[in-house]
């Protein structure tokens, strides 16, 4: 099983030589809430994590995101403490590495460095695009089963690729996504609605466009797997598919070129962006 052939799974803290920050501000974390008297549920209804996250923040095994910080001072009324130690916070992000499964790393390393990226979705959100609640309640469902130590990992550095709608100057990056992807709420209602948010958000980046296929379209070109397209910086463009969990990234010129194909008459097909933000606003108003 590929699960059992990796070796124990480093937490964020392990990986990068940060423990004893995490650990430290974990600990303070805990500390404010438990002298508000908070319970962990109660407490991440107002940062917007759930009871497990916040207890893998508090032990140091999951990274705390700064806006998590800001929001937990102010609540927790820490007087600045747990503030002040943002800038420290976003610099120990900055030095993480990324650890993925080994076969998973190569991918990684070129998605990191795209000028362009475009994704055709056609049964989950995309990774760049989940929320922390939303790709947790991916991973605990897998099978086999993970680790709560492994989901964790994963889920933290899901998060770190997201990294990439900070960089500027910032790529071109597009999305084609299926409609049943919005209409499946993994994770729970609440989650679900917090997903359907993220992607309102993304959708207005300058550089970002999403586009939706509706489920009643009578033709599709693309009736295949989900697949990725990269444009490395100074390289060629490139394919990535994956499927019950065999990578295969794919660099002969002919194969690129059919599934850019296949996306660019997607594009032509899907709702504008426009049009998909409508369409997301309207299933947020149904949950």
């Amino acid at each position: 099983m590929q699960e059992e052939r990796e070796r124990r799974p480093e937490t964020p803290a392990e990986a990068d030589g940060t423990t004893g920050l995490f650990t430290a501000l974990g600990k303070m974390l805990k500390l404010f809430r438990e002298r508000k008297g908070l319970t962990q549920k109660e407490f991440g209804l107002l940062v917007g994590y759930g009871p497990d996250a916040i207890s893998s923040m508090e032990r140091g095994v999951r990274l705390i995101r700064p806006e998590v910080l800001e929001k937990a001072d102010a609540h927790l009324e820490a007087g600045g403490v747990l503030a002040q130690a943002i800038p420290e916070l976003r610099e120990a992000m900055s030095r993480a590495r990324t650890r993925h499964p080994e076969w998973y790393r190569g991918y990684a390393a070129l998605e990191a460095e795209a000028v362009e990226l475009h994704f055709y979705a056609n049964h989950a959100v995309h990774g760049l695009l989940q929320t922390p609640e939303h790709a947790h309640a991916v991973f605990a469902k897998r099978r086999p089963l993970l680790s709560e130590e492994t989901i964790e990992q994963r889920v933290a550095d899901r998060l770190t690729r997201q990294r990439l709608f900070e960089r500027w100057p910032a790529p071109v990056i597009s999305y084609v996504i299926e409609e049943v992807v919005l209409d499946r709420p993994i994770g729970g209602r609440e989650v679900h609605s917090a997903q359907l948010r993220r992607l309102l958000d993304v959708s207005v980046m300058r550089s970002v466009e999403i586009q939706v296929m509706p489920t009643m379209l009578e033709e599709h070109p693309n009736l295949g797997s989900a697949f990725n397209l990269l444009t490395p910086k100074k390289h060629a463009q490139v394919a990535y598919t994956e499927a019950q969990g065999y990578p295969r990234l794919i660099t002969d010129p002919e194969e690129v070129r059919k599934i850019a194909e296949r996306y660019g008459i997607m594009r032509a097909m899907a709702l504008s962006p426009r049009e998909t933000r409508t369409l997301i606003e309207k299933k947020l108003e149904e949950l």
